[in-house]
């Protein structure tokens, strides 16, 4: 197996303790690099800013500080939603962002966070690492000058906060809701009104009326946001976002003119941020639901007409889209397959094992 393969295939922690022995066996005589990294996110977001504070100290560890990166949250550098173009244009080295921000330069940009009705966790883990879409996706990306990696997942999402509830199709239609990716565009369908706004701007957008609902991510940073002191009813689940990948864009001259060993550090440093943010999110979710439901949150489930009503609608979609994008179209029908064999697998796996255990528990209290 080449080091390449290595790095990425292994564990965070254990290709993380051979680099870091390879560079500082080898840092003489290598450059010292400064780069710097925009966020679309603010610095409150712990989990997933701190994904990202940790992909850069780790880079910095593995190459003996000779290569350093500066990380600055949203608006210090670039705007929030336009850290892609500005890692694109060469203005900084990097960006660190959802892929789906972008669906409008081309669809096929949904594939690199969350699809609705896609993968969960690990099999967006198993796809992009194992599956083909690492390929994929770094063909696609490349057409837009940028090299891609995952840095941080938040896991399954909750599906936001409504100032009413949602108890049949009709309560969709005209509802503002701000909703990222594609998913907007399957609830549009429906008759959702749905809007694009940065994590930073939502409760303000929410309290003052502007948005009737919004979405992020899960209890841990939607409490944060303090998007349950404007909307009472919390929903779940946020189907279009089974799994929700981070990504780093690096431009790619900068990423060429990397001495090899610094690349390594970067995938090894990606490789270990996003182990490290699926694990904190599931650490820290389960007390934050409890805050809230304990200050007045009122959990809702879709009901199934509703859900059954969406999936057609993405199902729709996807063909659309794979008319219109040729990039689309040439990722879509791998993912699809891969997607419907990952069901599949956990229909006998993780599926009956959670259901067992959460019946069990339940029962027990």
């Amino acid at each position: 197996m080449d080091r390449r393969r290595f790095v990425t295939r292994a564990t965070a922690a254990g290709a993380a303790s051979a680099l870091a022995v390879t560079a500082h066996a080898q840092s003489a005589g290598l450059p010292e690099v400064r780069w710097r990294i925009a966020s679309s996110y603010p610095k409150s977001l712990v989990t997933i800013f701190g994904a990202m504070e940790l992909f850069t100290r780790r880079v910095s560890e593995l190459t003996s500080g000779k290569f350093s990166i500066s990380l600055h949250a949203a608006g210090e550098i670039a705007p929030a939603l336009g850290v892609l173009d500005a890692a694109q244009n060469g203005s900084i080295e990097a960006a660190h962002t959802a892929s789906y921000f972008y669906i409008g330069k081309d669809p096929a940009f949904g594939f690199g966070t969350a699809m609705p009705f896609g993968l969960n966790t690990r099999g967006q883990n198993a796809w992009i690492y194992e599956g083909g879409g690492e390929k994929l996706l770094g063909d696609f990306y490349d057409s837009y000058g940028v090299v891609h990696f995952p840095v941080g997942n938040t896991g399954a999402q909750m599906a936001g906060w409504y100032r009413k509830e949602i108890k049949t199709l009709a309560d969709l239609k005209g509802l503002k809701f701000r909703v990222g990716g594609l998913a907007g565009m399957v609830l549009s369908k429906l008759g959702v009104v749905p809007q694009q706004i940065a994590p930073g701007d939502l409760y303000p957008a929410l309290e003052k009326g502007v948005i009737d609902a919004a979405e992020f991510v899960g209890p841990l940073d939607d409490e944060k946001l303090g998007l349950q002191k404007v909307a009472k009813y919390y929903y779940y689940p946020g189907w279009w976002e089974g799994a929700a990948h981070l990504s780093l864009f690096i431009n790619k001259k900068a990423w060429s003119a990397l001495p090899s060993l610094y690349q390594s550090a970067v995938r090894s440093a990606a490789y270990e941020a996003t182990a490290w943010c699926m694990a904190k999110y599931d650490s820290d979710n389960p007390a934050a639901l409890r805050r809230l439901v304990g200050t007045g949150a009122q959990l809702r489930g879709f009901p199934q007409s509703v859900t059954a009503a969406c999936y057609k609608a993405a199902m729709e979609l996807y063909e659309e889209m794979a008319e219109k994008s040729p990039a689309f179209r040439k990722i879509y029908p791998q993912w699809l397959k891969y997607r419907d064999d990952q069901i599949m697998w956990q229909h006998f796996c993780e599926q009956p094992f959670d259901a067992l255990m959460s019946n069990l528990t339940r029962a027990k209290t």
